[in-house]
């Protein structure tokens, strides 16, 4: 089983903690640069990509668990069904997108409260990378269908590639060419759709041509389309919520200053990376979770949640080892601002204890999304936003400052954790597989 494990999350890891690296690497390069408000920037630009792109998650995440589950049960066929479907709908989101681009930057520059200097350099990054969003989505919808036929080495070859060209187009325009955040934007909109030819030609190497003979019929049949509606439904809440965390978390900062907006964005990313690294397991946990549950094997099922929890938990200490030792040595790699290093430090210690708390939540993601339980992630989600993320913000803010915004994700975080943890045996077992429920 852990063979099976590492030969999934391995992959997943590599290409996972290439996604922030390329933020880091984007806010390193900003950071460095003559104006503050430029990594304010980047900050709300992503915050509000994160809102749009992440919202549409539904499409990796419902993906990996419809297919793994299909593969599982030995259906070919529906696994190339579930993926025209997931791709219609890609392109039509897209499409939806880049019409309602004005007020989808307006209403979110209303929501967060940053400086004129940070607002206009924000629509500059916003209206260039909004042209990404057909190739993003898409990728979405791809990647997940890799994960789902337990390829998880095709997403990390595609987003290797695609962040290290992101990181190459970042330097030469933001360098090269003088370039601020419109640059970081610009490196971003033409490596995306280098990334999509690149999973499509991979698509095509060892699946061949997507089947097109696939019937109307097929794709419309009634209890199909109601459980991907359904698992997608619930994803999508849970996702909104988590965006809402996150985006609400650097709406506050912006608030704060912008010295305390480019410190918690550091922050942040370093979160980013140890998230991702744990969230290799998770993935793992999605497409064994999937596989097992699609082929009714209720020990395989079993031996996989247990192992890819160690395996996450593990990692995540090792996260909190690394951040509690180099903690000053890694914020200074991202900004030679003294203001900005003093501010982070400040708060420091809710980063280091951060990637052992997360660690459970987010593995038990993985194996709610595979056994497309996601009903009860969605219930979590709600729980742990409505009733404890917003109270514990507003009742300490008073009292403990900035403190309160950490104080405020960490609660959030570990409810996540406690919930999924309390739902599983009847959410996992007994509603998915029709078993007995958890046994130690």
């Amino acid at each position: 089983m852990n063979r099976k494990i590492l030969k999934l999350a391995i992959p997943n890891i590599v290409s996972n903690l290439s996604v922030p690296l390329l933020g880091a690497i984007d806010t390193a390069v900003v950071g460095h640069l003559e104006h503050v408000y430029y990594l304010g920037a980047i900050a709300v630009g992503s915050i509000i990509f994160d809102f749009i792109f992440w919202g549409f998650g539904f499409l990796r995440m419902g993906t990996t668990g419809l297919v793994a589950q299909a593969y599982g049960a030995g259906n070919k066929r529906q696994t190339r069904v579930i993926l025209l479907r997931v791709l219609i709908v890609a392109v039509a989101s897209s499409l939806l997108i880049l019409l309602l681009q004005y007020p989808l930057i307006e209403f979110s520059l209303f929501i967060v409260n940053a400086t004129p200097e940070v607002e206009e350099y924000t629509r500059l990054y916003f209206y260039i990378r909004i042209f990404a969003a057909p190739a993003t989505l898409t990728l979405y919808a791809i990647n997940g269908w890799f994960l789902g036929m337990q390829n998880s080495t095709y997403p990390m070859i595609v987003t290797i590639v695609l962040n290290v060209l992101n990181i190459i187009l970042n330097l030469v325009f933001v360098f090269q060419f003088g370039m601020n955040v419109d640059g970081v934007a610009a490196g971003s909109l033409v490596a995306s759709y280098l990334g999509l030819v690149l999973a499509m030609f991979l698509f095509w190497r060892k699946y061949g041509p997507l089947e097109l003979d696939i019937k109307i019929p097929e794709l419309l049949e009634a209890e199909e389309l109601k459980k991907f509606f359904t698992v997608n439904r619930d994803i999508v809440i849970r996702t909104l919520c988590l965006i809402f965390c996150y985006a609400f978390f650097t709406a506050k900062s912006a608030a704060m200053g912008n010295v305390a907006l480019a410190a918690n964005t550091i922050l942040l990313q370093m979160w980013y990376i140890s998230s991702y690294g744990v969230d290799g397991f998770a993935y793992a946990a999605e497409s064994l979770v999937g596989r097992f549950t699609g082929a009714k094997d209720e020990q395989m099922l079993r031996k996989a949640i247990k192992a890819c929890m160690l395996w996450g938990i593990g990692l995540g200490l090792i996260a909190t080892l690394a951040y509690w030792a180099f903690d000053r040595e890694i914020i200074a790699l991202f900004t030679n601002k003294e203001n900005v290093i003093t501010m982070a430090m400040s708060v420091v210690v809710w980063l280091i204890i951060a990637p052992l708390v997360n660690s459970i939540c987010f593995i038990w993601d993985g194996v709610y999304i595979g056994a497309t339980a996601t009903a009860a992630m969605r219930n979590s989600m709600l729980i742990a936003t409505v009733l404890f993320y917003i109270p514990v913000y507003f009742i300490t803010e008073p009292y403990i400052g900035i403190h309160a915004l950490w104080l405020a994700m960490t609660s959030f975080m570990i409810i996540r954790g406690v919930t999924l943890s309390i739902y599983a045996p009847a959410k996992i077992f007994k509603t998915t597989l029709g078993l007995s429920g958890w046994k130690a």
